[in-house]
This record gives C-alpha cells, structure tokens and sequence, in this order.
C-alpha cells in the first residue's frame, strides 16, 4: 500500500528533522511520538478514519481542534492539552516551509492558541525532612551506599531525573573545584558545583564500584543490579522505598515526592539562603527566567502566610507604632 502524505511527511519529522536539524533529544522525540500515537488513535476509534488512510488534507483545524477538546474533556488537565498541541504547532511549522501551498492551512492551526492555566502549586521539602529521606539508605550495604550517593547527588545539583540517569563517568569531577556536566532540555549542558558531602559519597561510590579506572570513562554513573543503565522509573522506585521509610518517623511528609520533588526542594533552599534568581536558574538550567520566578512567588507565600498567622495571635491591646518598633522591623526583615 503507498504511504499517504501525512506518513510520509510524518516520518520525516520525527526521524530525520528533529534530530538533524533541530538536534533534540531522543526523549523528546520519544513525547512527539507518543503525542502523535494519540492523535492516531483518536482518528480511528472516534473518527473512523485509520492511520493509512489519513492525508494532510484531512488533518484541518477543525480536527485539530475536536482533537484537543477530546483530550480536554478526557480527564487531563490543561497543560497536557497545550502540550499536545505544541507539539502540532511544530509539525506545521516545519510542514509549511516543506510545502508552501498548504502555507494557508498550516497558519489556521498554527493560530490555535494554548490555554491559560493556572500555575502548579511548588511542592518541596523541608531540610529536616530532606535530611530525613537523605539518611535512610543503608550505609553498611554496597547498594545502600550506591542509593546515598545517588540521592544526595539528585539534590545537590537540582538535576532533572533524566539529566541523573544520562551522567556518564567523563562527566563527574571530583577534584577541586569539584562539579558535574548535566545534559538538559535541547541538549544544553551545563556545569555545576558539588558539596563536600556529596562528593565525598560519590568518590566512595565509584571506588567501590571500579568506576574510578580510565577504561570506564563512558560507563554510566549509576546501574541497576543487572548492570544496566539506572532507568527514570527505577530512581523514582529508589525515592519511593526511602521515602516510605522516612514516612514511619516523619509522617507529615508530602503525599507524592518524585525526583522534581528534590529538584524543587534545592531551588527553595537556594532562594531561602539568599541566593539570587539568575544564579538559580543557571544551576537548574532554566532557559526562560519566568520558570525560575515560580519559587520567588512560593517563598513569598510562604512569608505571607507567615505574617498572617504572626497577626492572629497578637494581641488585642494597644500597640505602639510598628515604625518605633525596631525588633518587628528587623523579624521582617528576616522572613
């Protein structure tokens, strides 16, 4: 049967000019993929058109926009609907420079817009409860030695789950000044600075393990028991087991801590201790500076919160002037 346009125009896409030309990461063109399985499924079960038989002149604005709704309407929340069509957005980028006669059709889908939605609450912990998780690996132990240094790296550099699993040996320095290579989103690398602490588990981790000889230079950082590359799912697996455990001494902790949990929790303690936002979002390696802004606005809540729980228990009585009060003055200023 011969391909349609859609397929081959499709293929090309995903295979050839993400990678080549815009040079994005596998996992990213593992979630256009994914955005397009659905958009194919969608097609057949509610539209009965199949994947053969789908063109580009099927693929219209209406579609796309009863595509949207239906993941809209189906239990999902705004983000993963904009997600979807951001992803449509860039397939019609590209198409409309690869045929200009459908300049016209692709610019209709183009001016969908995204949704506004309101901004995910920032859920993080606290040092005590950070320490809490941080000290439940089992230190007498090879893998609960592996599953410190782990841990206490996830934190340490604020590092995405995925940028963690793709470290390579080359990538780490141990020597002064100690740091580590992260590759992130768009294959931007970026280097950060490692604490003593961490360090010193790291150093530990890959003496013990041999990563510390010259042949395993590429070798990655952390493996699982097989011997393979540590996967996503088996870190998040890693922080699950020690968080249940800080549950059983700490039962106030956050009902759902993943990874990004860790990454935001380093952000908070970056901004509590005074750091400013473009040092924080250079070691989060944050392209747009308003993702950083999302953790000044969580830290004023909280100060917020915090002088209104201050009021309420205050007194009834006349106070003198907050202005002639230099020990309220300097608690603000503190907060």
């Amino acid at each position: 049967m011969k391909p349609t346009d859609f397929a081959i125009r499709l293929t090309n896409f995903l295979g050839e000019y993400l990678s080549a030309q815009k040079n994005v990461s596998s996992n990213t063109i593992k979630a256009y993929r994914d955005a397009f399985t659905l958009l194919l499924r969608y097609c057949r079960d509610h539209l009965a058109i199949s994947p053969e038989n789908l063109t580009l002149d099927t693929l219209n604005a209406s579609l796309v926009l009863s595509f949207l709704n239906y993941i809209e309407n189906g239990g999902n929340c705004i983000r993963t609907r904009n997600h979807r069509l951001s992803v449509l957005h860039a397939f019609f980028r590209y198409l409309q420079t690869e045929e200009p006669g459908r300049i016209a059709q692709c610019q209709q889908i183009l001016a969908i817009p995204l949704k506004r939605c309101s901004r995910p609450k920032v859920d993080y912990l606290t040092t005590d409860e950070l320490a809490e998780i941080l000290d439940k690996p089992n230190l007498s132990t090879k893998w609960g030695r592996r599953d410190a240094a782990l841990l206490s790296l996830l934190y340490d550099t604020g590092a995405r789950v995925q940028e963690v699993v793709d470290l390579s040996v080359r990538d780490v320095r141990l020597n002064p000044p100690a740091q580590i290579c992260l590759t992130g989103k768009g294959r931007k690398t970026r280097v950060v600075p490692l604490m003593s602490a961490t360090v010193n588990l790291l150093a530990q981790y890959m003496n013990e393990y041999r990563l510390d000889r010259p042949e395993c230079i590429d070798s990655p950082m952390f493996f699982n028991r097989r011997g393979e590359k540590l996967s996503r799912s088996g870190v998040r697996y890693l922080l699950e087991k020690y968080t249940t455990d800080a549950r059983k001494t700490k039962p106030g902790l956050l009902k759902n801590i993943s990874p990004h949990t860790m990454r935001h929790s380093k952000a908070m303690h970056l901004l509590q201790a005074g750091n400013p936002a473009t040092v924080i979002q250079s070691i989060l390696g944050h392209v747009d500076s308003r993702s950083t802004d999302i953790y000044a606005r969580a830290d004023m809540e909280m100060k917020r919160h915090a002088l209104q729980k201050a009021a309420e228990m205050a007194p009834t009585v006349n106070l003198p002037s907050w202005r002639e009060n230099k020990g309220l003055m300097e608690w603000l200023s503190s907060l």
